[in-house]
């Protein structure tokens, strides 16, 4: 019998690998990403004091919204882009990026590049 790979598994696996050498400081804290089938989701986290300072996807009303019936590669950079506004207006500039174990293409890198022209630094 042929048993299936389990990918979610394997991506939080990953995950673990590249927390052990990311970690967000008051400074420069980490933007994290997840992503389901359906939504995007993006916070900044300060991991010394364990608290999320900004967050933003495509479940927020505001964000929905202005989203409408976009492809999710687009609904990530506007989600990109209301997270590095929320950031800006907390002070924050520079970030450490978080890919959550996901390959760095598709929704993430579109978010990522969102995140920049709002304005954040990785």
């Amino acid at each position: 019998m042929i048993s299936k790979i389990d990918k979610n598994a394997e991506r939080v696996k990953r995950h673990k690998r590249i927390r052990n050498r990311i970690s967000g400081t008051q400074e420069r804290p980490r933007l994290s990403v997840y992503r389901s089938e359906k939504h995007i989701y993006a916070q900044i986290i300060d991991d010394v004091a364990g608290k999320t300072l900004v967050a933003a996807s495509t479940v927020e009303k505001a964000i929905a919204e202005q989203i409408g019936e976009l492809a999710k590669k687009d609904a990530a950079k506007v989600v990109g882009k209301a997270l590095a506004e929320k950031a800006l207006a907390a002070g924050i500039k520079e970030v450490v990026f978080d890919r959550g174990g996901y390959l760095y293409m598709g929704r993430v890198q579109s978010l990522a590049e969102g995140a920049r022209e709002g304005g954040l630094e990785f």
